[in-house]
């Protein structure tokens, strides 16, 4: 009987602490929320209201618009579109293939591939941003969407996830392929590809998001508005000299969008990726 009890203790306690981390998470997304239907004036009033005293819609249009009534928000968000979508499709099929490569093959190196791949994950962006901007310019890929796609192609943690997934990938499955006359490529795209969706979700979804969210290396390389992304047009509300801090929340809260809309549709493969960190355990 004490067990059971001290059981039921031990889990009211874990489900409390759970409780407020998940409210400690979601409260500056419900500040976001709620601040983009206020005046800015509202945003700043201590204690702070929860409830809007009027409902601001105007802020959303203030976003869209922008103070110059430019309009250029669309085209910033078609740019943070064609950026992360590109971005996305392209490094998860470098990381699929060097992953495969990496789980399946055996070739003189291997180790030594795979662990320089790992130590790029060690080195902050910001050590090397400057000699890729200087290379970037160099190539004439200022102002262009392969200057902002190209640098992130090879995704190290990318590699590492696919490569602990296929590790525990049937190798009777691979030679089965083989024995039916299937070449690499074929077996790669019909049999690898086609059959690691938790995987590649896993990694879609993470390499979208960090292209979705990238601030740094679109100030650096997109001088030109019309290249500008998102991140960058939160920016500039930051840089004028009337802040308007009710269109600046409107305009976090429809980037969120595409983030939240991303991952309720792939949530289950999302979740179902995990099972790569304990692949090869055998």
């Amino acid at each position: 009987m004490n067990i059971v009890k001290e059981n039921l203790a031990g889990r009211l306690v874990v489900n409390i602490f759970l409780i407020l981390c998940c409210l400690a998470i979601l409260m500056p997304i419900a500040f976001m929320f709620t601040a983009s239907l206020m005046s800015s004036s509202e945003i700043f009033t201590m204690p702070y209201r929860w409830i809007p005293k009027k409902i601001h819609a105007i802020n959303y249009f203030n976003a869209i618009s922008g103070n110059d009534r430019s309009f250029m928000f669309i085209r910033n968000v078609i740019n943070s579109l064609i950026v992360a979508l590109s971005t996305t499709i392209l490094s998860v099929i470098v990381s699929a293939f060097a992953g495969y490569g990496l789980s399946k093959f055996q070739f003189k190196g291997k180790t030594t591939v795979f662990m320089m791949i790992m130590g790029r994950m060690m080195i902050p962006f910001e050590a090397i941003m400057i000699p890729m901007y200087i290379t970037a310019v160099k190539l004439g890929m200022q102002n262009t969407y392969s200057g902002l796609v190209l640098p992130f192609l090879l995704n190290a943690f990318g590699v590492f996830q696919m490569r602990q997934y296929l590790m525990s990938f049937p190798d009777d499955l691979l030679d089965a392929g083989r024995i039916d006359g299937l070449g690499e490529m074929g077996i790669f795209w019909k049999l690898v590809f086609g059959n690691s969706t938790p995987a590649i979700a896993t990694c879609a979804i993470l390499c979208f998001k960090g292209q979705w969210d990238n601030l740094l290396w679109p100030l650096l390389i997109a001088q030109k508005e019309t290249m500008k992304t998102i991140p960058t047009y939160i920016v500039k509300f930051t840089e004028e000299k009337t802040s308007d801090e009710g269109a600046m929340m409107a305009v976090a809260v429809i980037a969120c969008i595409p983030i939240i809309i991303l991952f309720i549709t792939m949530s289950k493969y999302f979740l179902g990726g995990s099972s790569m960190y304990s692949a090869g355990k055998e």
